[in-house]
């Protein structure tokens, strides 16, 4: 699934309202507090993570703790191939389900929840284990929040109304210029994403990609494994996962959560096949190049996950 951006707090002055830094938190790093009871289970979208999860959960005795970034939203299941009723049912599983397809759900409030299920799995004396591939939030865990500054609300309309006259494209190519390493992380249809990272530039003066401080944590070199397979098998496993969507009711999926109070909201609407299955039901373009998109869009994701993964140096990569 996508990557999303956190959005931090804004501290402005009554008088000057001017940008100052504020933690992305709003407060303390507020992590999980990792120890040796937790494990971590990842690799790219499509390669098996969720069923080799509950396997592995029930040889541990854990509970499992969701690294989704859409599976938190409630009645998006289809496009987000969240564990099955089965599957949960057999291990309990956390942050599946948390918001509505209308909220915004930054990576501060999804540590600050997964800190809450990590102590309740320890109050049931269970151990933990973290399934999932959302490069972002693996990060945050890893190495906590750095500091970032607010959001400026006239940079941004700036920056939106140049998309809106030039495209989205202008402004990755700008910041391919300042923060290539951000660039290559966030597509150039990624809007959101694009100006976030233009306005950390612009208001801190240092690329978004060098504003973690990295502090990791030594339980990732011990205890992380990532799934792996060969290139063609996963674009063959991603395929055939997007024409099982657009079988089993993405289309219809979208359209409920389109016609509910809030609709989609800027983070759900990311979701590979969400936004195609939009634009397929406002006659944009027809099933086969929705098919084809949410294809596409799911293959460049499942890439940027496994470069991701490769910065974690202690992973302990097993064959999907």
């Amino acid at each position: 699934m996508p990557e999303p951006v956190d959005r931090p707090a804004t501290n402005r002055g009554p008088a000057t309202g001017a940008t100052t830094l504020a933690r992305s938190t709003g407060g303390p790093d507020r992590r999980p507090d990792l120890a040796a009871d937790c494990w971590f289970l990842s690799g790219p979208t499509a390669s098996g993570k969720s069923a080799l999860g509950v396997r592995l959960a029930r040889e541990l005795g854990a509970e499992i703790v969701s690294v989704d970034s859409m599976a938190v939203y409630r009645g998006l299941d289809v496009g987000t191939a969240k564990p099955t009723g089965e599957q949960r049912q057999a291990v309990p599983h956390h942050l599946i389900d948390v918001v509505s397809p209308a909220e915004s759900y930054s990576v501060a409030r999804w540590l600050a929840d997964a800190a809450a299920a990590v102590a309740a799995c320890r109050r049931r004396g269970r151990q933990i284990l973290f399934v999932g591939g959302t490069p972002l939030y693996l990060r945050a865990l890893r190495d906590g929040l750095a500091e970032l500054p607010g959001e400026d609300a006239d940079l941004r309309r700036q920056l939106a109304a140049e998309a809106a006259a030039h495209g989205s494209a202008r402004l990755h190519v700008r910041l391919a210029a300042v923060d290539p390493v951000a660039a290559a992380r966030i597509h150039p249809h990624d809007l959101k994403r694009i100006i976030r990272a233009l306005e950390v530039e612009q208001i801190s003066g240092r690329p978004l990609s060098h504003a973690f401080a990295p502090e990791p944590h030594p339980v990732f070199e011990r205890q992380f494994f990532a799934l792996d397979l060969p290139r063609a098998a996963l674009h063959e496993r991603i395929d055939s996962r997007v024409e099982r969507m657009f079988a089993e009711g993405i289309v219809e999926e979208t359209r409920a959560a389109l016609d509910a109070p809030g609709g989609l909201g800027p983070t759900a609407v990311q979701a590979a096949g969400y936004a195609e299955a939009a634009d397929l039901l406002a006659g944009r373009i027809d099933r086969a190049e929705a098919i084809r998109r949410t294809q596409q869009r799911t293959r460049q994701l499942a890439k940027r996950q496994l470069t991701w993964l490769r910065s974690f140096k202690g992973a302990i990569w097993i064959p999907a």
